[in-house]
């Protein structure tokens, strides 16, 4: 099965890509990498403001973290032309906006990680890491960053 028809079958349209808010691109091709830029949480077109740990819950920034997937994919559909072309998602980088004391970043960004891998299957299975910051740009909660291979 196609990952287009994995999404479909999940209800999933992709965005198109988004604007970047200050000085970069929003993906680079290097060989066969693709290194995705940072997607911020946004929810309603705005900003999904929010600390995990002060006034959101793991429940939430997972969902947070699944929808920042979604915009990673379409992202990445636009710098490969086909997300079948992906052969790899190689590694997940995500910036949880969270209180000194909250610990469960690594469940937060499973939002992101087990959409990727129901989207890719195999391919979605990816290295990552998942930290805690006092703040992202925009007082967003969470904020991922991606890199895959493609053929």
């Amino acid at each position: 099965m196609s990952v287009n028809d994995r999404l479909k079958s999940l209800g999933i349209t992709l965005p198109p890509v988004a604007v970047p808010a200050a000085a970069y691109v929003p993906f680079v091709r290097s060989g066969n990498l693709v290194f995705i830029s940072g997607h911020i949480a946004r929810r309603d077109g705005k900003p999904w403001v929010g600390q995990l740990g002060r006034d959101m819950d793991t429940a939430t920034g997972k969902q947070a973290a699944r929808a920042i997937a979604i915009d990673l994919m379409g992202t990445l559909q636009a710098a490969v032309g086909d997300l079948d072309k992906v052969t790899r998602i190689v590694k997940v980088m995500s910036l949880v906006n969270s209180t000194p004391d909250f610990t469960e970043q690594h469940l937060v960004t499973n939002g992101c990680s087990e959409l990727l891998a129901e989207a890719f299957g195999d391919k979605g299975a990816h290295a990552r890491s998942a930290f805690g910051v006092a703040q992202i740009p925009l007082g967003a909660c969470v904020e991922i960053e991606l890199i895959a291979e493609v053929a």
